[in-house]
């Protein structure tokens, strides 16, 4: 968070998050609110495990709920229910193996894993704008480092408070549906050059560009503007939603917090990869 081109990276991070969603709406969506971020990436961490480790119990509904059963992030139902939705949208297909014909076992689709390594490709280039770095450069030239990176990188983020349960600032948005995407949509019009002040200006701001955008009802949208304004964490300048939208130093140092606490295991994961990838016969990595 001191490096001065975090908030670049950041905004650069938002947009590119914001971008995923208007490219395939129906299915941003499973990663657009914390729990189903969680659950998600939970899903995706079992598979990418049995990817590296054959050995590794194969994504069931039964396997999933016993991985997901001490954390009490969703119920049982909840994760049943989101492990059908995904492969309903394609997003997980069913594979064939000998043993209990009464499981189901899933893997993720090729759609889904270039979702995930897109998004996890722009994190990377985003920390590499910190430091000059060749994260995304050294991922584009070996794929697996995202199967190896990414099931280190959720078990830190599932198991980190800092993250899985946010301030009440950032948490007012990211527990309610699409609250995620309305965060990062309000965070990338922040000028990253201008200091922190106690109110800092985004320009105009209508509730309606927010619920026509990101799928949700009206009064979801404003339900979600009017915590922010009760928690005097963002707000209007004028009455009736008239004049700038301004988002408060509290919310910004928050988000700004959270963020970096994801980007910190992203590094760490994809360094801890970068290390432990087999090389391949002839000790040329993939590329």
């Amino acid at each position: 968070m001191e490096n001065r081109l975090y908030a670049f990276a950041l905004r650069d991070a938002a947009l590119k998050l914001i971008a995923m969603h208007d490219a395939a709406p129906r299915i941003v969506r499973y990663t657009a609110d914390m729990k189903r971020w969680l659950l998600t990436q939970s899903i995706l961490a079992f598979h990418f495990r049995r990817v590296t480790s054959p050995s590794h119990p194969s994504l069931t509904a039964a396997n999933l709920n016993g991985f997901l059963a001490e954390s009490k992030v969703v119920s049982r139902n909840t994760a049943f229910a989101h492990l059908a939705e995904m492969r309903n949208y394609g997003l997980l297909i069913d594979i064939h193996e000998r043993g209990d014909g009464r499981a189901r076992p899933l893997k993720i689709s090729e759609t889904a894993e270039t979702l995930i390594r897109e998004w996890f490709d722009e994190h990377l280039k985003s920390l590499d704008i910190l430091d000059r770095g060749t994260r995304l450069s050294r991922s584009v030239a070996d794929r697996r480092l995202l199967w190896y990176a990414q099931p280190r990188m959720c078990h830190s983020l599932f198991h980190d408070p800092r993250w899985a349960n946010p301030p009440q600032s950032v948490d007012t948005f990211v527990r309610t549906a699409s609250g995620s995407n309305i965060l990062h949509d309000l965070m990338s019009r922040l000028p990253p050059e201008k200091p922190l002040e106690a109110r800092m200006p985004i320009g105009p701001l209508r509730i309606g560009e927010f619920f026509k955008r990101y799928a949700i009802s009206r009064t979801h949208a404003r339900r979600v503007f009017e915590r922010a304004q009760l928690l005097e964490i963002g707000g209007w300048d004028l009455s009736g939603e008239r004049g700038d939208f301004w988002l408060g130093a509290e919310l910004i140092r928050d988000y700004r917090h959270w963020q970096a606490v994801k980007f910190a295991a992203i590094e760490e994961a994809f360094e801890w990869a970068c290390r432990h990838v087999p090389r391949p016969a002839g000790g040329q990595r993939e590329g």
